[in-house]
């Protein structure tokens, strides 16, 4: 993810870089949203979509990697349908969204209560994936379906709560990917995990930690976060790398070089998001503990 497998061939490079401008672009405009149509009716109902559209390309990736009948995987997707959007919508409902914005001003309001129901909500996911796993006879799909639909749930509930939080979600992990490519082929050095990923390095480790620390830091002052998002940066970095290498360990495992080839230049929507999860699932744990309450 931040550093390809393998090196990437200048012809690529044009291709690589408008598919992820185009990337950046439709989840920035999905994510804002909310700030348009600011009943929330309408608002919410984009990035749900776009939510849903990732997971289920991402589950149906998970699927071949396994072995697993796509079937199965189609199954799992319309579980997906039900639990993100309809489930969500239940605990969540988008007419009830804090847009944050008063009189013009950020003014976003977190209600630590609010996410019991999440609690809920992913207890239900998680008898959603032994269902759907006892159902295929594969413990790897219900592993694959929490791993996809856990994060995203979360995803959902953050930008329910408040879409700045997912700005500042989606900053990081970008940052993430961009510094720790650029530093990884700059600097080179000592491999980071040569087993499972050849080509990262403790330089592109160093590099999109750093890059991610500033970012995040920025994101949160121009969005009013305050601590402790400020000084998070970093260490959300470190867990978008992990999630990237535990990525790169399924591919390995599975003897394939990408997870898909959905987006051209990139791969698949595994290879794009797998630093993500973790990242949103540390920042949902974050503001469940009552960490922050904006």
């Amino acid at each position: 993810m931040s550093e390809a497998e393998q090196p990437i061939p200048k012809s690529d490079l044009p291709t690589r870089f408008a598919m992820g401008v185009a990337m950046i672009a439709v989840a920035s405009a999905a994510i804002y949203a909310p700030a348009i149509w600011s009943d929330g009716v309408l608002g919410v109902w984009p990035f749900r979509l776009l939510v849903f559209l990732a997971a289920a390309v991402m589950l149906v990736e998970w699927a071949d990697m396994h072995r697993v009948a796509r079937s199965w995987a189609y199954g799992g997707c319309t579980l997906l349908f039900v639990l993100l959007l309809g489930i969500t919508e239940l605990f969540y409902p988008g007419a009830q969204m804090d847009v944050g914005n008063v009189g013009g001003t950020w003014v976003p309001v977190v209600d630590v209560a609010a996410f019991g129901a999440a609690w809920i909500g992913a207890a239900i996911i998680v008898g959603a994936a032994l269902i759907l796993g006892l159902a295929a006879r594969r413990t790897t799909m219900a592993g694959g379906f929490l791993y996809v639909a856990l994060p995203s749930f979360a995803l959902l509930v953050l930008h329910w709560t408040w879409f700045g939080i997912v700005f500042w979600v989606m900053i990081v992990t970008w940052a993430t990917d961009i510094c720790a490519y650029f530093a990884g082929r700059s600097i080179g050095g000592p491999k980071l995990a040569p087993r499972l990923s050849p080509n990262k390095t403790w330089a592109g480790l160093a590099g999109g930690m750093l890059g991610a620390g500033l970012c995040g830091y920025a994101a949160s002052s121009f969005l009013q976060l305050g601590a402790p998002f400020s000084y998070l940066g970093a260490a959300m970095g470190a867990a978008a790398q992990g999630g990237d290498l535990y990525e790169s360990w399924l591919k390995r495992r599975a003897g394939v070089k990408d997870s898909g080839t959905i987006l051209p230049g990139h791969g698949g929507a595994l290879d794009r998001l797998d630093g993500l999860l973790p990242v949103i699932l540390l920042t949902f744990l974050l503001l469940a503990a009552g960490l922050w309450t904006g």
